[in-house]
C-alpha cells in the first residue's frame, strides 16, 4: 500500500525486453535499504524490485513489467532518460499524508488543459468513460502516483490543482496538454460501487 506522497523522482536508465519488460531506474533511495521483492510505486504503478545496486552513475533498482501492466498504464511509452515519480511502500506507523493508494492502476487519463492560477496550476483531464463514475468532487485520485484532490467534475472530465510544492517534488511541473497519465480511482469509491451492484 502507498499514500500518494512522492518521495523521489527517479530516472529511467535502461529498458530491456526479457519476456516481460525489465527497467533499470536511477534513484536517491539507498540500495542497501531496498529488499529484493520490495514494492515501489513507479509513476503510480506498484512494481516489484528484482535487483538493486550502485555503480559509477549512482544508485539504481530493477523492476519487471508484465504485459497486463503495459496494457493498463503509460509504462509501455517509457523512454530512457525519462523522469518518473517514486514512492516506497507504506510501513506500519508511517504517516498517512495522502490517501490509501494500492498501486493497481485502473487506466490512463488524458490531460486536456493546463492553466496557471496564481502560483498554482489547474490541470483538466479526461477519464475513460468506464472510470468516470468513480471520480467525485472533493474526492481523491492518484495520478502518476500522486495523491490529488478532485476540484470539479463535468461528465468524464475533471480538474485538479497543483500547488508549487507538488510541481517541485514530482514530475507534475513538466505536465502538458495531450499527456497521458496513470489513473487510480479511490479504493473506497470502487468498493461502494461494487456493493451497490450487489444490492440491486
Amino acid at each position: 500500500m502507498f499514500t500518494g506522497i512522492i518521495t523521489d523522482i527517479g530516472r529511467i536508465r535502461a529498458l530491456e525486453p526479457r519476456g516481460d519488460l525489465r527497467a533499470r531506474i536511477a534513484t536517491r533511495y539507498a540500495p542497501d535499504g531496498i529488499d529484493i521483492g520490495a514494492s515501489i510505486a513507479c509513476d503510480g504503478v506498484c512494481l516489484t524490485v528484482v535487483d538493486r545496486g550502485r555503480d559509477a552513475e549512482g544508485a539504481w533498482f530493477d523492476v519487471q513489467i508484465s504485459a497486463e501492466t503495459l496494457s493498463k498504464s503509460t509504462l509501455g511509452g517509457w523512454t530512457a532518460g525519462q523522469r518518473i515519480n517514486l514512492e516506497r511502500a507504506l510501513k506500519v506507523g508511517d504517516e498517512l499524508g495522502g490517501h490509501i493508494v494500492s498501486g493497481h492502476v485502473d487506466g490512463t487519463a488524458r490531460v486536456v488543459a493546463v492553466r496557471d492560477e496564481g502560483d498554482s496550476t489547474r490541470v483538466r483531464l479526461a477519464a475513460p468513460e468506464h472510470l468516470a463514475g468513480f471520480i467525485a468532487p472533493k474526492g481523491s485520485v492518484a495520478l502518476n502516483g500522486t495523491s490529488l484532490t478532485v476540484n470539479e467534475v463535468e461528465g468524464a472530465e475533471f480538474g485538479v490543482n497543483l500547488i508549487p510544492h507538488t510541481k517541485v517534488v514530482t514530475t507534475w511541473g513538466e505536465v502538458a496538454a495531450g499527456d497521458l497519465v496513470n489513473l487510480e480511482v479511490d479504493t473506497m469509491a470502487r468498493y461502494v460501487a461494487r456493493l451497490r451492484e450487489w444490492g440491486r
